[in-house]
């Protein structure tokens, strides 16, 4: 009958074993066929659909959102794949632009030349990133704009070394959270409550005002709520975006201590 072992498939793929069992206790990726020695069996039809979660994976969507897509009557995978090619060409053409700009701006840093500041924003999206501040205003109420405002003010006068250093952290932390999702701490542990304080931190830096302890459960809220924010984590790790608002909220019960 023949067919990929979930061990195998894990190698072809470079997704982990861990993940694939969880794609298929949520029915998003089941086997061909379990044998009776327990094992996970992988044929053609199982691989192209993985094919495809990986791809809408890649353009943000949560896997509830993909497990919608690939189940409905009429999914067209040969559709799809061009579809993907078509957002891939126009997100290549983006991030060709953000490489010249970094290059930019490291050949100023590095002749401690002035920068163009038109030049330092090319490539970034920013109708994108309105949209997703317009859709959390109208979620989270006139609340939510203050707090838009004051960060971009706060953001102002931002060196281009400043927002490296706030994404160095953020990528620090989830790094850091998914390791000791991958060792099984439980949320309440010392070194994530560690990296609770070094994330609470970095959210005041970027809101650019204190971060009370119903705030920072209510942002942890938000993250569960948030099909974006899912799939943000849910990319690095499977099971990152629970544990990560788990954590946030035990954080905040306990005082932000």
């Amino acid at each position: 009958m023949g067919g990929h072992t979930v061990k195998r498939l894990a190698e072809m793929s470079g997704v982990s074993v861990r993940t694939l069992h969880h794609y298929d206790a949520i029915g998003l990726l089941k086997p061909a066929r379990v044998g009776a020695n327990g094992y996970r069996y992988y044929g053609r039809d199982e691989l192209l659909r993985l094919q495809q979660v990986l791809f809408h994976r890649e353009l943000g969507l949560s896997l509830d959102d993909i497990r919608r897509i690939l189940d409905s009557p009429g999914f067209d995978r040969a559709a799809a794949l061009r579809e993907h090619r078509h957002k891939l060409e126009a997100d290549i053409r983006r991030r060709r632009r953000l490489l010249r700009t970094i290059d930019d701006t490291l050949a100023a840093l590095e002749r401690d030349a002035p920068l163009k500041e038109t030049a330092m924003y090319k490539g970034f999206d920013a109708e994108r990133q309105a949209a997703h501040e317009r859709e959390l205003v109208d979620r989270h109420g006139p609340q939510m704009q203050e707090r838009i405002d004051r960060a971009r003010a706060g953001r102002a006068d931002w060196r281009p070394e400043d927002h490296a250093a706030v994404q160095a952290e953020q990528e620090a932390i989830e790094a850091g959270m998914a390791r000791a999702l991958s060792t099984g701490l439980p949320v309440d542990a010392p070194e994530v409550t560690a990296l609770m304080r070094r994330h609470h931190a970095w959210v005041a830096r970027n809101w650019n005002g204190e971060v009370s302890a119903a705030a920072f459960a209510g942002l942890a809220a938000m993250y569960a709520a948030d099909d974006r924010f899912q799939a943000h984590y849910e990319n690095r790790q499977a099971g990152l975006a629970e544990y990560m608002t788990l954590a946030m909220t035990r954080f905040a019960e306990a005082g932000l201590g």
